[in-house]
């Protein structure tokens, strides 16, 4: 088994970077940043978000560790005083693990150019200049035009994330869907949408058409897609991506733990 390792830019990390890899030359376990069967990301969220980026390309063909240097994430699982533990159990590694469902992305824009991403968290699109109008089809029917600020794609995993402050639902993260979330949709005798929430299933396709004069910005995770003076969103596809992240299950946290601790208090 080939480890690498993906941190932030803290001393902190770097401090535990270099133990872990003294541990694993100790134990003779390969360090291989360009190949590695398991990542093992150190810092908080944002980082395992990075070191998905950074690793989407091989996702069929590694595990993530996450280990948070501050306060418990929903992808980092060990604590910072726990790196000898974190190696005995790489030692006796089985290839377990645990796996959930990512967001397939596909844009298409005004030049004819298409573009795919997939997103960990949540996919986002909004209009920072002027009402966002969009119509929303279900499976290929239209459902509604909606008009707002925007609207929030996100993953099981990445509902605890942005989805939840713009008012989304916290799903299972064992349910293989996705979730459409309005931002300050305009409701009136003159235009309507739903209002709520909506959880798709795993064959669900959403496709967004947006307006000829949009100005609409699109973003993935924490990633925002340039866009230009050429080009314009045309329509977005949502759905859920062939593609999973997996976790090595060391020692995974209970997700509705997480969410505890997260948002009510107690330990994780």
């Amino acid at each position: 088994m080939r480890v690498a390792i993906y941190n932030s830019d803290t001393q902190e990390s770097k401090r535990l970077k270099r133990m872990i890899i003294q541990g694993l030359a100790k134990e003779g376990i390969p360090y291989d940043e360009e190949q590695p069967d398991l990542v093992i990301s150190i810092g908080g969220d944002g980082t395992l978000l990075s070191a998905f980026n950074h690793y989407e390309d091989r996702l069929d063909e590694i595990r993530f560790v996450g280990m948070h240097t501050g306060h418990l994430g929903f992808y980092t699982d060990w604590r910072t005083f726990e790196v000898f533990d974190l190696i005995e159990s790489l030692k006796t590694d089985s290839g377990q693990s645990v796996a959930y469902p990512l967001l397939n992305v596909e844009a298409k824009f005004s030049d004819g150019t298409r573009q795919n991403f997939v997103a960990l968290n949540e996919s986002t699109i909004r209009d920072m200049v002027k009402t966002m109008v969009c119509d929303v089809y279900i499976n290929a029917e239209l459902f509604e035009r909606f008009r707002g600020d925007g609207l929030c794609i996100s993953t099981p995993t990445g509902s605890t994330a942005y989805n939840k402050s713009v008012g989304g639902a916290i799903m299972d993260p064992k349910i293989v869907g996705f979730q459409l979330g309005e931002m300050a949709s305009l409701n009136n005798r003159v235009f309507r949408t739903l209002g709520s929430p909506i959880i798709f299933g795993k064959d669900a396709v959403l496709t967004l058409r947006l307006a000829d004069d949009s100005t609409a910005v699109l973003s993935c995770d924490r990633t925002q897609i340039m866009l230009g003076e050429v080009r314009h969103l045309t329509e977005l596809t949502y759905s859920v991506a062939e593609q999973q992240i997996r976790f090595a299950k060391y020692r995974h946290t209970n997700f509705w733990r997480r969410v505890k601790a997260s948002f009510i208090g107690g330990e994780a």
